[in-house]
């Protein structure tokens, strides 16, 4: 009998701890989960998270739902890993939080191991403080495109706007009605320096995506396995576990807390 997919529902997948090291000498704790039963992955996305001085980690609740699902229910690759000085209870990444600079060693160690990995069709999917970091430091070429949730566009600045339209990369925004930071009409405007930018906004939604994961997982998968039938499937019919969210309670709703705009 299907059961209904709920924000603790984990499907099956080849799930993996994995560690990253940066060129700067730093070890990042991560997570690898691959589609179940042996299949090669259709695509991968590696995850940039929100902003670690308030709640940002790779378990923040998109990126750990789409761990959950996506590698059974798209056949996608899910790579998540917790920034410098961030950490979860997959552990603590070493080194501290450097604003968006040193970072940059972070995203090019996430880079490179799907890379080396040999996992296809690398994506980035960089979510608040994580737009930044895709923006300014994830134009590598083996990169395929980027998708955006709720950019806030604090630290990258127009030249690295220009960098990602003279690539041709693909570029998607997906920007809450209700956002904090960026709300449509001016995202619009911004973005309007990338050709092939698609800006999307999403009605009442808002910077958490709290209540919209169903839709952010669906726009992600539209462009990573458009193969996929849309929207996904709300019920499963196999072998599932629950998790235990009850450590991340206090921090799903806590990002960007009275963070000055």
């Amino acid at each position: 009998m299907p059961e209904v997919i709920r924000g603790n529902s984990v499907l099956p997948a080849r799930r993996e701890p994995i560690t990253l090291e940066t060129a700067d000498g730093l070890t990042l704790v991560g997570e690898l989960a691959l589609p179940p039963g042996g299949r090669d992955p259709v695509a991968t996305m590696i995850c940039l998270h929100p902003l670690p001085t308030h709640g940002g980690m790779m378990d923040s609740h998109v990126f750990r739902k789409a761990s959950y699902r996506l590698p059974a229910l798209a056949g996608i690759a899910v790579l998540r890993f917790n920034t410098r000085g961030t950490s979860s209870v997959q552990g603590t990444s070493e080194g501290a939080f450097d604003n968006a600079v040193g970072e940059r060693f972070d995203v090019a160690a996430a880079i490179e191991y799907a890379e080396f990995s040999d996992l296809p069709n690398i994506w980035l999917v960089g979510w608040s403080f994580g737009t930044d970091l895709t923006l300014m430091h994830g134009l590598d070429p083996v990169v395929q495109g980027a998708i955006l949730l709720s950019p806030p566009l604090r630290h990258a600045l127009p030249d690295h706007l220009a960098a990602w339209a003279d690539s041709g990369k693909h570029v998607v925004a997906l920007i809450p009605e209700f956002d904090d930071y960026l709300q449509p009409p001016a995202a619009r405007e911004r973005f309007a320096t990338i050709p092939q930018a698609e800006v999307i906004a999403v009605d009442g939604a808002k910077h958490l995506w709290v209540g919209d994961t169903e839709r952010v997982l669906d726009e992600i998968v539209a462009r990573l396995a458009p193969a996929v039938p849309l929207p996904l499937p709300t019920t499963w019919d196999g072998p599932m576990e629950r998790a235990d969210a009850s450590a991340y309670r206090d921090q799903t709703t806590a990002v960007f807390k009275d963070v000055p705009r």
